[in-house]
């Protein structure tokens, strides 16, 4: 499993990050908290608080979690 920390603070940051995450095979889920929902869906992001970093979990092998991650960068918080 990787993990990275990002920030989904917008409706257009949301709805980019779906199409991203949504083209790949590998599970992934978004932690806030207490709250884990499907990074491929929608609705379960508007349903956490966006204001703060999101965990996310990539459940698959590092070749695709690097490339995920790379594609993902403008949403990445160090």
């Amino acid at each position: 499993m990787t993990t990275a920390k990002i920030l989904l603070n917008t409706i257009e940051s949301v709805k980019n990050f779906v199409n991203i995450v949504s083209k790949f095979n590998a599970a992934m889920d978004l932690v806030s908290g207490r709250y884990i929902v499907d990074a491929k869906s929608i609705m379960g992001i508007f349903s956490m608080n966006l204001s703060n970093p999101m965990e996310l979990r990539i459940h698959d092998d590092q070749t695709e979690a690097g490339e995920i991650l790379e594609l993902l960068r403008p949403y990445l918080v160090k």
